[in-house]
């Protein structure tokens, strides 16, 4: 008997498998193929994204960024130099308060804030502030009715005028709120200490926010 087989059964497996490793290869190239578009895919994207980028980057610039200006150049200075060209007058409290104390505290983070420390320019707008203080309980001992947590709040409201005109640019409003705990009767320093420190804070968020809606006109022009 020959080794090779003849039958019709024979003859129609050869085909079967022929069609099977086909379609198998066909399989295969599509993958490989696939891969390769990815791969390339892959390169152009990120070089796409960076183009895009590096485009896009010359639309901004930083809030704070300074342009210099040579001396009788034509110009106008950047946001630093405008903000320290306004003076902070002084804010009228009751004299002997707890606010007129945070109203100081307030106006030397203002300065602060828009000079950066230093001096030199003449002022081209003056900025007015006004302050109120509140104090919520926050949190109170339900065996001594004792506030264990108190909020101390900050309102403010202030106005931007250009000297040049006498015109109000800017008029606008913020608000700070801090809490701070209240240790008990025996330990009233401690309480004090604590009230002292979130007027502090809250006058350096008022003083923070109003320095941001300050650069904001300054750049945008509203």
């Amino acid at each position: 008997m020959s080794l090779s087989d003849t039958s019709p059964r024979s003859r129609t497996r050869r085909p079967v498998a022929r069609i099977g490793g086909s379609l198998f290869a066909l399989a295969r190239a599509r993958l490989q193929w696939t891969l390769f578009a990815v791969g390339l895919a892959g390169p152009r994207r990120a070089f796409l994204a960076l183009g895009l980028a590096g485009f896009v980057g010359g639309c901004f610039q930083p809030l704070y960024a300074e342009h210099p200006v040579a001396v009788g150049a034509a110009g106008n200075p950047g946001v630093v130099g405008k903000l320290r060209a306004v003076d902070v007058a002084v804010i009228d409290t009751p004299a002997g308060s707890r606010i007129a104390r945070v109203s100081v505290n307030v106006r030397n983070e203002l300065i602060y804030d828009l000079t950066g420390g230093g001096g030199g320019y003449s002022p081209t707008h003056r900025l007015d502030v006004k302050l109120t203080a509140t104090q919520l309980q926050v949190i109170v001992d339900i065996n001594t009715a004792r506030p264990d947590v108190n909020n101390y709040g900050i309102d403010s409201t202030y106005t931007l005028t250009e000297l040049a005109t006498g015109r109000v640019v800017v008029r606008g409003q913020t608000f700070a709120r801090v809490s701070y705990n209240i240790p008990g009767q025996e330990q009233r320093f401690a309480g004090e200490r604590g009230l002292r420190d979130a007027e502090n804070r809250a006058a350096k968020e008022i003083a923070e926010n109003i320095r941001t809606r300050l650069a904001s006109f300054f750049v945008a022009g509203t």
